[in-house]
């Protein structure tokens, strides 16, 4: 076998044609030393879309990421926009409308094996529908799928197929959202991965999207996974990860309040019951995470006192590498269905009907906001 020195080794990679670099793991490009060796030199990552029909996403931030997309709109295009369930409004790209066109979009909502099972899908998914429709977003069909549990997944094909004609598939979300296993899953059902994984690039993008052949000669395309630097799940280590994210299907937790009463959420937030008449707040966090009542005027010291200790995830090492926390606060109208949603860690219902003054505490930057009750 050839030996490449220094000198004649190919710069990128011939699969998708970004550089190829074999520093950094978690970098797109990365080749291990020894993969030079093989004919054709291809990054790791379309080295394992290749042979074991799995694609890892490479991710990239918002701006970069709509300069990638620019041009969909004038091509003949199906986009795929998958989203989480548990974070709707931190992982939907609420910019995508003006770049795809009138190229038909599908709204995979995962991770909805998190829900109840006597949930209504049906008003769920209007409520989906009602969301899209305030961010400017069109949807020529919302499916529910569990990519963990590998449900919905039959019905999101069968809406591929009656809306791809003769359109490549444009695969679209936020980082952590359940991309690599719906491509697998689409890869497996429609693509002949005998073929040689051809890929080609657009000019002038810094990171290249991966063209995944299908039988038709048509492609799969997978783009990188976009960072939003609101959603909780960037901002914490990863080994919190799992705590913030709900593996098991969500235990609503509801607690009767008190005005001047406080939630904590582990270290990671804080909920405060201001004013307003005894009532009920329903909390759709990880079952993992640790809520703790105290009262509003003791918040503060107990934060101070107990932070990385009983107030955990994260550990205190952690704790001054988040941002500085930031106090929101909502006036709930009367008789609203009203939940505060927090990215990437849950939403509060706030089930009473007579109003409420309340408050929540995140670490700068993650997005807080009101929203019609999704349950």
């Amino acid at each position: 076998m050839s030996q490449h020195n220094e000198t004649e080794r190919p710069v990128k990679c011939s699969g998708c044609g970004i550089k190829l670099q074999t520093v950094n793991k978690e970098l797109p490009g990365y080749i291990p030393e020894s993969a030079f060796e093989r004919e054709p030199v291809i990054c790791q990552r379309c080295f394992r879309i290749k042979n074991y029909n799995e694609a890892s996403s490479v991710s990239v931030d918002q701006d970069e990421f709509l300069h990638l997309l620019s041009g969909v709109g004038e091509k003949n295009a199906l986009v795929i926009h998958i989203v989480d369930l548990f974070d709707f409004e931190g992982s939907l790209i609420s910019g995508l409308q003006r770049f795809v066109g009138n190229n038909p979009v599908i709204l995979a909502v995962n991770k909805c094996d998190l829900l109840p099972k006597v949930t209504n899908w049906n008003k769920l998914r209007n409520w989906m529908q009602q969301r899209c429709k305030e961010h400017g977003l069109r949807t020529a069909e919302i499916v529910l799928v569990s990519a963990k549990r590998n449900q919905g997944f039959e019905r999101l094909l069968e809406t591929v197929s009656e809306l791809r004609g003769q359109r490549d598939i444009y695969v679209v979300g936020a980082t952590n959202v359940g991309k690599s296993t719906l491509i697998n899953r689409l890869i497996s059902d429609y693509s002949d991965l005998e073929q040689e994984l051809t890929t080609s690039r657009y000019p002038g993008t810094t990171l290249d999207m991966v063209k995944i052949p299908l039988d038709d000669g048509h492609y799969i395309i997978d783009t990188p996974g976009i960072v939003y630097p609101w959603r909780y799940s960037e901002l914490v280590e990863r080994r919190d990860l799992g705590a913030v994210m709900p593996e098991n299907p969500l235990k609503p937790a509801v607690y009767q309040l008190n005005e001047g009463q406080t939630l904590f959420f582990g270290g990671l937030g804080r909920f405060d019951f201001i004013q307003g008449p005894r009532q009920s707040f329903t909390c759709y966090i990880s079952t993992t995470l640790k809520i703790h009542r105290t009262k509003l005027e003791r918040a503060d010291s107990l934060y101070q006192d107990h932070r990385g200790e009983l107030l955990t995830p994260p550990a205190a090492a952690d704790m001054d590498k988040l941002p500085q926390w930031q106090r929101h606060e909502f006036r709930i109208g009367r008789g609203s269905q009203t939940d505060l949603f927090i990215s990437g860690l849950g939403w509060i219902k706030v089930n009473g009907t007579e109003g409420a003054v309340v408050a929540v505490h995140v670490p700068r930057g993650v997005k807080v906001l009101t929203r019609p009750s999704l349950i």
